[in-house]
């Protein structure tokens, strides 16, 4: 029976689902887990990764689920809301089901946009736990992260104060001669706080530091992250941990995290982010969480690991792309599927009524703030107006070799003719396309998106790549400007074309992946344009290179690595009964 998503909150539903959460010797029995592959970590567990696919190696996979979106409204318009819906939804239809969904930040659950646990009866639990800090994965990352800025500053300390037989005697290392105004890295934490995006660091005297400028970003944005969602077990995270670049020397050179001998305490860190941990929809489908890169900076996917995992458990996997498919689907379809050796076989648009009004020329949507009316009145008109976006959302989804289908995640304001006009474009579009009340109904609600799903994984499909690794970085730039956004074409600045050829020129950088970094609220650079937009060119200003995750990221318009808390942040109504010790305001 499905709870009253009208009048209980989220954190309400996931209270009283959490009372009836299995528990980790529950878990082992229902998913027929051997002893020593489920790890209990209070009332949650991790999940044993090489335990599980050593034992399950020879089995075949099970059908790959993605949801992506069209581009959205700055509310989102529910990707984990729809993943949890899936999965809900083919539990109900008696499907062996699982997913894995990535670890929130602490950034957006304390901001504006709040935790990414889905929400109504397509909800992720236990939710608190899920929405702060989990098993401490992300913490793990703070701390090896912001070691490697400790051992760099503290090494350009230390060569600044001795000369070269001193240092010699005293570290037992050569001097690595750092630029300081060539220090890629920065320092992370895991909230929204646009005063640490520029910052200076080591006043006082010759003891306390390097005095030069730095930076904070968000914690999701570390590389270390886009580490741990690729990596294919501990052995290949160590070794990417020692090639991360953290500057460069007065001779251009890089410097990196194994020269300063850091990399295996970062490791050592990082040793329990490893295995995936085990969640559950409230309706106690299992749900993996592993890994939570932001997608307009980073690579916005869940781990390569458990979805290897996923896929030997389940009959269905299903994984959610950070924001729309111009930025989670193109990385996940030319990244993480090229990376992990990974075949999908059907990709869910979520799409909603709100979102297509939006690019039809609606009235401007502010988190926070009371939707307009014109959101929540029939107008199919503006619904029509908006439905280009999600026609191109499809081409390219489809340009992967790729029937996807379109979920008309549904609100209780969404009219009969709204819903019939969007069904209609997207057959038309060579599409299936289903209406979902998961949010309101659970599982029930969404047999026809199960349905839909089924069905497409049945289809044959020719998955292809949109280019191949020898394609020159400003060729693919060009490719995915073209062909995924709409762009007439690429401007790179004269520093962000330098750096591009040299890079194209050094032969180590030939197997790099293309993590393009750029607005989620737009196909343009400009987040103010939305629908289709056309007649433009997209800006490069900069590279960045993350040589540990083997990323080169192109940098289109001014995205912030670090972005910033509102004015009405959500952690003004998040608290906790100090008689129960449990939290409310979550949502």
């Amino acid at each position: 029976m499905p709870y009253d998503a009208t009048e209980l909150k989220d954190w309400q539903i996931a209270e009283l689902a959490e009372e009836n959460m299995p528990t980790a010797d529950e878990w082992r029995d229902k998913l027929g887990l051997q002893k020593d592959e489920i790890i209990p970590m209070g009332r949650l567990a991790k999940l044993d990764f090489l335990n599980i696919m050593n034992r399950l190696q020879s089995k075949p996979d099970g059908k790959f689920v993605e949801v992506t979106a069209i581009t959205p409204t700055p509310l989102g318009e529910g990707k984990s809301t729809t993943s949890c819906g899936i999965i809900e939804g083919l539990g109900k239809r008696g499907k062996n089901v699982g997913g894995c969904l990535r670890q929130p930040s602490g950034g957006p659950t304390m901001n504006v946009k709040g935790t990414a646990a889905g929400g109504g009866n397509a909800l992720l639990i236990p939710m608190t736990e899920f929405s702060m800090g989990l098993t401490g994965d992300i913490n793990d990352i703070i701390n090896a992260h912001n070691l490697a800025m400790v051992a760099l500053t503290a090494r350009m300390q230390h060569e600044r104060n001795y000369d070269d037989e001193q240092l010699a005697r005293l570290t037992g290392m050569p001097r690595l001669d750092v630029d300081p105004t060539r220090v890629e890295m920065g320092w992370v934490i895991d909230f929204c706080a646009q005063s640490l995006r520029n910052i200076i660091i080591g006043l006082g005297g010759r003891m306390d530091g390097y005095t030069m400028q730095s930076r904070f970003g968000i914690a999701v944005g570390s590389e270390l992250m886009a580490i741990l969602s690729i990596a294919n077990d501990l052995k290949d995270l160590r070794e990417r941990m020692d090639n991360i670049t953290v500057g460069f020397n007065k001779k251009g050179k890089p410097v990196t995290t194994g020269d300063l001998e850091v990399g295996g305490a970062m490791t050592a860190w990082m040793r329990n982010t490893i295995n995936p941990t085990l969640c559950c929809t409230v309706e106690y489908q299992p749900c993996m969480v592993h890994a939570g890169p932001f997608a307009n900076i980073a690579i916005g996917q869940s781990s390569i690991i458990a979805d290897r995992i996923g896929l030997k458990m389940f009959d269905y996997h299903v994984t959610e792309s950070g924001f729309a498919a111009d930025i989670g689907f193109e990385k996940f379809w030319n990244v993480k599927c090229r990376l992990g050796g990974l075949k999908p076989h059907v990709s869910v648009l979520t799409t909603t009524i709100r979102a297509l009004k939006m690019h039809g020329g609606g009235p401007k949507v502010v988190a926070g703030l009371a939707l307009p009316e014109a959101y929540t009145k029939e107008n199919v008109e503006l619904v029509e107006k908006g439905l280009p976006n999600m026609l191109h959302h499809i081409a390219t989804i489809k340009k992967a070799g790729i029937n996807p289908v379109v979920c008309i995640n549904g609100f209780h304001t969404d009219t009969k003719d709204e819903i019939a006009a969007v069904r209609k474009a997207a057959e038309a579009a060579g599409a299936r396309c289903a209406f979902s009340t998961h949010w309101a109904n659970g599982g029930e609600g969404a047999l026809e998106l199960a349905d839909a799903v089924i069905e497409a994984c049945n289809d044959e499909n020719e998955f292809k790549f949109l280019y191949p690794m020898e394609m020159k970085l400003r060729d693919r730039v060009a490719l995915i400007a073209k062909e995924v956004y709409g762009a007439d074409g690429v401007a790179w600045t004269a520093e962000a074309e330098e750096k591009a050829k040299m890079l194209e020129s050094d032969p180590q950088y030939n197997d790099y992946a293309t993590m393009m970094v750029k607005t989620h609220l737009s196909l343009s650079h400009d987040p103010v344009r939305k629908g289709v937009p056309a007649g433009w060119t997209l800006p490069i200003r900069d590279v960045l290179i993350y040589s540990g995750a083997k990323f080169l990221c192109p940098m289109a318009g001014t995205i912030s690595l670090m972005p910033g808390t509102a004015s009405d942040p959500a952690f003004r109504r998040i608290d906790i009964d100090t008689a129960t010790g449990k939290v409310s305001g979550l949502f």
